[in-house]
């Protein structure tokens, strides 16, 4: 078996025409539309970069060494590849016939410095009051699932939030690709793995968490639900796994519970509708929406307790926090009133709600009397 020392060497050698982008602290993302168009963000924005790979075949040459490193078939018949470089940095890539255009690439980064919910605090992309909530939310083990579009910083979220987890507790973490840097001590990480070029050997997510419910965790992260994953995590949840943090791609907190309800659907497993939407509505309690604004920076932008389903089988949102343009530029994530459900637990557990919370309840009430 190849060293992976070696390996890394060797992938770096293959990606030289990039290697000062995915060096830089600033450069988010690296973007590759074929050999000579290539593009990164940095602090929200994309450049087109006067960078080029000397030819299609080198491209492809770099593309075949990544797919060997994560152990993974990549040719006319698997045109897509994801996978991970060895500094950690997530790599999906299209090839011919599926990209017609030539191989289309995008290196997604992640900060050598895990971020922490104080450092979200300090970039103004989570107020302190938010931050405290959350904190006593994952301390009391709700189920909380981080919703956003591309690139809004979803994994960074998830990251944060595990720094909240008290540490007795064992945390098993499930990905297709190695992403996540929990800020934890017990942690075990298991990987999807995709089938050989013969369809065998093939381990997914569903697998794999049907696996993790028999290694006694305390709390089960899973870093995206895709599929019909969705299904055996809201049973899990229902059924007495509190604590469960994971991240679904959605624009609005509904839309997360409506994209959960069709993956779940992808199961197979023959439920009525109604009572799927009554577990999502009962497993589910948090979702931190994340959203990029206009100037491209990431901010939470809702935080909303899910409160079951009502008599047509519609699910209850409530906004705990929601943001908000108090003028041109000026954006803030402030307290809506509402308070959740788990206040009583919270106390019990010794955690507090913000005063910012408690006078916006008081405030909601005089306005409502």
């Amino acid at each position: 078996m190849i060293p992976k020392e070696v390996f890394a060497e060797s992938i770096i050698h293959f990606l030289e025409p990039i290697r000062a982008h995915l060096e830089d602290e600033t450069v988010s993302e690296v973007m590759i539309n074929g050999p000579s168009q290539i593009y990164v963000e940095q602090r929200g924005k994309l450049t087109k970069t006067d960078t080029q790979f000397p030819s299609h075949e080198a491209l492809l040459s770099a593309l075949r060494n990544i797919a060997q490193f994560v152990g993974r078939p990549l040719d006319d018949q698997h045109p897509i590849l994801e996978g991970h470089l060895p500094d950690g940095s997530r790599v999906e890539a299209v090839l011919p016939p599926v990209a017609p255009d030539g191989p289309s690439v995008a290196i997604r980064r992640f900060s050598k410095n895990k971020l922490t919910i104080q450092r979200l605090v300090e970039v103004g992309a989570l107020p302190e009051d938010a931050a405290q909530l959350l904190s006593s939310l994952v301390v009391c083990q709700q189920n909380i699932i981080v919703a956003g579009g591309t690139g809004t910083g979803k994994t960074s979220m998830l990251n944060a939030l595990s720094s909240f987890i008290p540490k007795g507790d064992r945390i098993v973490v499930i990905e297709d690709a190695r992403e996540l840097q929990l800020q934890h001590e017990h942690v075990v990480h298991l990987e999807a793995r995709a089938p050989d070029p013969r369809g065998k050997g093939g381990v997914s997510i569903r697998d794999l968490f049907k696996a993790s419910l028999r290694l006694r965790p305390d709390r089960i992260v899973i870093g995206e639900i895709r599929s019909g994953e969705a299904l055996d995590l809201i049973q899990a949840m229902t059924s007495g796994h509190g604590g469960c943090l994971s991240t679904v791609h959605a624009s609005y907190p509904r839309d997360a519970m409506s994209r959960l309800e069709t993956m779940a659907l992808m199961a197979d497993v023959e439920l009525p509708l109604i009572a799927l939407r009554s577990q999502l509505g009962s497993g589910i309690d948090i979702i931190v929406q994340v959203s990029r604004l206009k100037d491209g920076s990431r901010k939470v932008s809702h935080i909303s307790e899910v409160r079951g389903t009502d008599e047509k089988g519609e699910f209850v949102i409530c906004h705990l926090f929601e943001g908000k343009y108090l003028s041109e530029g000026v954006y803030r994530l402030l307290p809506t009133g509402g308070l959740p459900r788990a206040e009583a637990l919270l106390t019990a557990l010794g955690q507090s709600l913000p005063a910012s919370m408690m006078e916006a309840a008081i405030e909601a009430a005089r306005r409502s009397a």
